[in-house]
């Protein structure tokens, strides 16, 4: 699938991706490709997007994710790239 992450101040990820989980405002979701379409908004938490087995880790504030034709987007009010652990 795949995905793209962005916030009013720049695009962090774009490009594919075997996972997504993300903060939901009422709760953890996580994403897998051919997912059903989907549309939530999002809380304060961690967003990962997962690709071959390395993790790219985000921190957002707000916004939403929509899921349509295999295709992940995040939209978010805040977002600031994890350190890699």
């Amino acid at each position: 699938m795949h995905v793209t992450v962005i916030s009013p101040e720049a695009s962090m990820y774009e490009g594919p991706a075997d996972a997504v989980v993300a903060p939901a405002y009422d709760g953890r979701v996580g994403i897998l490709p051919r997912h059903a379409p989907f549309m939530t908004l999002l809380g304060t938490g961690v967003l990962v997007v997962r690709r071959e087995g390395q993790d790219h880790r985000f921190t957002v504030h707000g916004g939403f994710l929509q899921v349509v034709d295999d295709t992940v987007r995040v939209v978010t009010e805040h977002l600031e790239k994890e350190p890699a652990a």
